[in-house]
């Protein structure tokens, strides 16, 4: 496993499932285009950038630097850094056919070509034995522990949460602890779920 410690961004769910094989970090999905739209998203890329730093990591067709060149136009670019794959055509194997430009993908490259593009982004990375959850990061036992999982009005305390901290209502329970942990200590969490309560 590599650790990263700049968000990465990636365009597809097929990406962030590929790069989470084999990198301890928080991958962010811009959902191909739709990031141009979402508004929540945006922010939390924003913050993101402020927080940590992004990674920039798309396919290397023309849909690729569309998505790219419109993150370059919204985050600061010392906050920025660009890893790119190169043109290697053929086809992913869930498809059935190429893409219209005949290149693959981040999800159709392989993991060695991928960790050699991240390291010569100049991204801080560094060797680690596996995904190890760090004593003072936010877990599913802390969401449990605050009834933002297993009560019966579990997701109206996550909204609650989202809302308040100006987070995409559309995250996921294990994508918010991702983001949560990026954006606070476990302190910082315990304090707000009181202010909260």
């Amino acid at each position: 496993m590599i650790k990263v410690k700049e968000a990465i961004i990636v365009e597809g769910k097929y990406d962030k499932i590929k790069l989470s094989g084999f990198i301890d970090g928080l991958i962010i999905t811009t959902d191909g285009f739709g990031v141009f739209k979402d508004k929540e998203k945006l922010r939390l890329i924003r913050r993101l950038a402020d927080e940590r730093g992004l990674l920039i990591l798309t396919d290397s067709d023309g849909a690729g630097f569309v998505i790219r060149n419109f993150l370059k136009g919204t985050v600061p670019q010392n906050k920025l850094k660009h890893a790119y794959i190169p043109d290697i055509f053929g086809k992913e194997r869930r498809k059935d056919a190429p893409s219209k430009e005949g290149k693959l993908g981040v999800e159709g490259i392989s993991e060695e070509i991928l960790v050699q593009a991240i390291s010569r982004s100049g991204a801080c990375c560094e060797q680690c034995e596996g995904k190890a959850v760090n004593a003072g990061d936010i877990t599913k036992t802390d969401f449990f522990e605050c009834g933002l999982t297993g009560g019966t009005d579990s997701a109206e305390k996550r909204d609650r949460l989202k809302k308040t901290l100006g987070l995409p209502q559309k995250l996921t329970t294990n994508s918010m602890i991702d983001v949560l942990n990026c954006i606070m200590t476990r302190d910082e969490f315990y304090e707000t779920m009181n202010t909260l309560n």
